[in-house]
């Protein structure tokens, strides 16, 4: 059996950015329940190459290359900071390069960073519908975290940490493994 292709796409435009730390630890956790081979993808880092970019066609070759394999991943991890109420503009671009139909039933994990909680429904209304524009089986589990949540590569906030728990589970129910116990029952256990 085939390791399963994991991709990890980090969409802040600032390379080691907090989506990234955040994005490697949701990604580490999905593999040690998983397994896979994971690629990861900064924006931040291929800005300068991903720029002037009008079209696929005239994508240069590493740009084509992480293109190609967003198109082949077994499952996608997407992390975006959200500004104004939406995704990074240069994450869009680097999407707006594949192809409308390679993401069809391809399950995506959806993860959002921001500065406060007024932009916590960015993944519903912005991430959600941007992944089923390409028919992809988004994960019923979308994780937003603000920056009080999130502090040195942690996440803090307890109810949040059972969203990130809920996803990772649900990421390696879709590659085919056991999904990690849901800590929710632990602190709610009248429910």
């Amino acid at each position: 059996m085939t390791a399963p292709r994991i991709v990890a796409i980090s969409g802040s435009p600032s390379p080691h950015s907090r989506t990234r730390v955040l994005l490697e630890d949701i990604v580490e956790a999905v593999v040690r329940i998983a397994g896979g081979q994971v690629r990861l993808i900064d924006i931040g880092e291929i800005a300068a190459e991903l720029g002037p970019v009008r079209s696929r066609a005239e994508a240069p070759a590493l740009i084509e290359q992480l293109v190609a394999e967003v198109e082949r991943a077994d499952l996608i991890l997407a992390a975006t900071p959200i500004y104004k109420g939406s995704y990074s503009g240069q994450f869009k671009h680097f999407i707006d390069l594949i192809d409308h139909r390679a993401l069809a039933g391809v399950p995506v994990g959806l993860i959002a960073t921001g500065g406060g909680d007024r932009h916590a429904l960015a993944v519903e209304h912005q991430l959600r519908p941007l992944f089923g524009f390409f028919g992809a089986r988004t994960l019923p589990t979308g994780l937003y975290v603000s920056e009080t949540q999130h502090q040195q590569g942690r996440i803090i906030d307890p109810l949040v940490r059972i969203r990130a728990d809920l996803l990772i589970g649900e990421a390696a129910d879709a590659l085919g493994r056991a999904p990690v116990p849901a800590r929710a029952a632990q602190l709610f256990p009248n429910r």
